[in-house]
């Protein structure tokens, strides 16, 4: 792949972007151990919370917001009832997954009136058919009653200047069987066996955002792999990890009219979806020219 007229380039593109955007490799594994020592002094009973967004993956880019989960230990998400009943879990109110008639990587949670630990999760739930749904809209509502500082921002609470976005998160500590084919379907090893029985063991979330302009939008609940894209994100060489910023730079720079639509969202699936056919061995400073226009071209199938 490597390319004699590219390489000085590249390698040049390489040592600028770590000298002036990304920073060095041990300058992003010691943010990122910052954060996690942050997460793990911040966590109390109630909340586990952990940094997200480009800050949470160890990018410290001009512009990036600050980006917090805030998963909540007083209510667990379980795919069947089964599951519920068989776990060992106390002191915690039960929601059941319902996918029926809800788009692919959302969900409805139905509360488990029989084992409900406190009165709030009750006072959240809209009733459909008889049944009591946890209701996504009214969690956020209920966030923002105590301040006139706050205003939604998709999933999340955030400040009204746009710098930092608060979401508070439920969670399944389980794999969920939507996501079932990414452990089985084969690659070029990457990730690794290790890496994806860490994700797996870490359940999913689950964010308060339904899908726009669906019947039943205040009572969905978008599934989030946010923990596992970020055990992805910290197997990443430096050089994809530079990729990657790159891509985020120069792509909302060149797609202004796509700007709502090309979220990070997108590119950070453009590079699991590269990082999965390219060889670890590609990744190297050398050949960072090539593996971002790899990336650019995919670019396409999102605007």
């Amino acid at each position: 792949m490597e390319d004699i007229e590219t390489k000085p380039i590249s390698i040049a593109f390489y040592r600028y972007m770590c000298h002036n955007i990304v920073g060095s490799e041990n300058y992003v594994k010691n943010l990122r151990l910052l954060n996690a020592v942050r997460d793990n002094l911040n966590t109390d009973t109630n909340f586990t919370l952990i940094t997200s967004g480009s800050f949470g993956e160890g990018l410290e880019m001009r512009g990036s917001d600050l980006d917090v989960m805030y998963v909540t230990k007083i209510m667990e998400v379980y795919e069947h009832i089964k599951a519920a009943n068989n776990s060992n879990v106390l002191n915690v109110s039960i929601l059941l997954m319902e996918t029926d008639d809800v788009k692919p990587g959302f969900t409805q949670l139905l509360l488990e009136l029989e084992q409900v630990y406190s009165r709030f999760p009750c006072q959240l739930c809209e009733e459909h058919n008889g049944k009591h749904y946890f209701s996504s809209a009214l969690f956020k509502q209920n966030l923002m009653r105590n301040t006139d500082r706050t205003v939604i921002h998709g999933p999340c609470i955030s400040d009204k200047e746009g710098k930092c976005d608060h979401a508070m998160c439920l969670r399944c500590s389980k794999w969920i069987s939507q996501a079932s084919q990414w452990i089985t379907r084969s690659n070029n090893s990457w990730p690794s066996y290790n890496v994806k029985q860490s994700i797996i063991k870490h359940g999913v979330l689950f964010v308060p955002i339904g899908v726009k302009g669906s019947p039943k939008e205040d009572i969905e609940w978008r599934i989030s792999f946010s923990v596992g894209e970020k055990f992805l994100i910290n197997t990443f060489t430096h050089t994809q990890l530079i990729c990657y910023a790159l891509l985020k730079i120069l792509v909302i720079a060149t797609y202004i009219e796509c700007e709502n639509l090309l979220c990070s969202y997108f590119l950070k699936t453009i590079m699991f979806w590269i990082s999965e056919e390219l060889p670890q061995s590609i990744w190297k400073p050398e050949n960072l020219i090539h593996c971002f226009m790899r990336c650019f071209k995919k670019t396409d199938l999102f605007c």
